[in-house]
């Protein structure tokens, strides 16, 4: 498959924590390519924007014009738009790509609070919405927007995820509300709620990930979960820069998601033990940061890049467990057992929060194919490397 041509039109943010930097960080980390119509300018760090430069609407479809020309569109998202004259001109010159799904983030005020649409731009979102596949609004947003998600599919065509984070509460729900036939009218995804200051840019981030799914051609629903487990990783690593709403780690999201649908991802191994604590100390002594201890049966580790690397003690561990983990667990092993390979245990949840399927290869070497995502590095217990 070719990489995933992903056109971003959005704002600057001086700052690297949201708009363009941080779409362009995500897409990179997803495997596309990032292509950009910048509609403004900003000066900003974690504390808040201080100034904003738009830039004048001719540059910004020339921008969009040069990318179709040479390079190709396979998705798009949109974010800070800038001007209402720049979005009725986006929206008129997006009619040029029919076939591309189209993400839009109607952002209206940053993570800090500053404006960053006015009164006339929201009222021109109405276009843009009519050409999205999706609009990813949070609760603030949304009541701008008449508060009602169900009119916005209806008038609009185009599906609704209302994003939780300004919710109160110890979980995070967010809700898709579908325009397709085929998926439920509606979705909800739970998670508990992330603590910390380490969230600019979440919105930007989410709906530059969604993109990628549906360039990578994952419906919808699944492209919204996988990157709701992007951002959620992302945050988790955040190294807490600035003084105010830091930036989030796209850069640490390594070998937790596979974008492809037959293409495993070898990312965690899993080998014998005899006595664990002896092992805890030879293997961090070699470099590998503890992430888990579950004496005196089993001891997760992480290695520079994002790999995860297991010690069991566990009777059932009589050799290595070489694991891979999919893009879509249960796809892969139907196509598996359509070709003939022999699992010795089909797909099952597993307590520990893995999605697991069990075989042999000839050699008689046990293979585990197998989807994680954030649960593989950050399980909610997971240690501090100096514990």
């Amino acid at each position: 498959m070719s990489i995933p041509r992903i056109l971003i039109i959005a704002g600057s943010d001086s700052g690297g924590g949201a708009g363009i930097q941080a779409d362009i960080k995500t897409v990179t980390m997803l495997g596309g390519h990032a292509m950009t119509a910048i509609t403004a300018i900003t000066a900003q760090n974690t504390l808040g924007v201080s100034a904003i430069h738009p830039v004048p609407t001719d540059m910004v479809i020339a921008q969009i014009d040069a990318v179709i020309r040479d390079i190709g569109v396979d998705a798009v998202k949109i974010g800070m738009i800038g001007s209402a004259r720049t979005a009725l001109a986006v929206a008129e010159k997006l009619g040029e790509l029919p076939g591309a799904p189209m993400v839009f983030d109607p952002v209206m005020v940053s993570t800090s609070g500053a404006t960053l649409a006015d009164d006339a731009t929201i009222a021109a979102f109405e276009r843009l919405m009519d050409r999205a596949t999706v609009v990813t609004p949070n609760l603030p947003e949304l009541a701008a927007l008449g508060d009602d998600p169900h009119a916005l599919v209806a008038a609009h065509r185009c599906a609704v995820l209302v994003k939780g984070g300004h919710g109160e509460g110890a979980e995070v729900a967010d809700r898709l509300y579908s325009v397709d036939p085929e998926d439920p009218p509606e979705i909800e995804w739970r998670d508990a709620r992330i603590e910390g200051d380490s969230t600019h840019g979440t919105g930007c981030t989410l709906s530059s990930a969604i993109a990628c799914g549906l360039a990578a051609e994952w419906d919808l629903p699944e492209a919204v979960a996988r990157a709701r487990r992007f951002v959620r990783i992302a945050m988790r690593d955040a190294a807490g820069l600035g003084r105010g709403h830091g930036p989030m780690a796209q850069q640490s999201v390594r070998l937790d998601l596979n974008m492809s649908f037959f293409e495993p991802m070898l990312n965690q191994v899993t080998v014998p033990a005899k006595e664990l604590a002896a092992s805890e100390r030879f293997y961090r002594l070699l470099g590998l940061r503890q992430i888990v201890r579950a004496a005196p049966r089993y001891a997760r580790f992480e290695t520079e890049g994002g790999a995860t690397f297991s010690v069991a003690t566990d009777e059932s561990y009589t050799g290595p467990v070489v694991y891979f983990e999919c893009g879509d667990l249960d796809v892969t092993v139907a196509y598996l057992q359509q070709q003939g390979v022999a699992f010795e245990q089909e797909p099952r949840d597993q307590k520990w929060g893995w999605r697991e399927a069990r075989l042999r290869d000839p050699a008689g070497n046990a293979v585990c194919l197998y989807q994680a995502g954030e649960m593989r590095r950050f399980p909610p217990w997971r240690i501090d490397d100096d514990a």
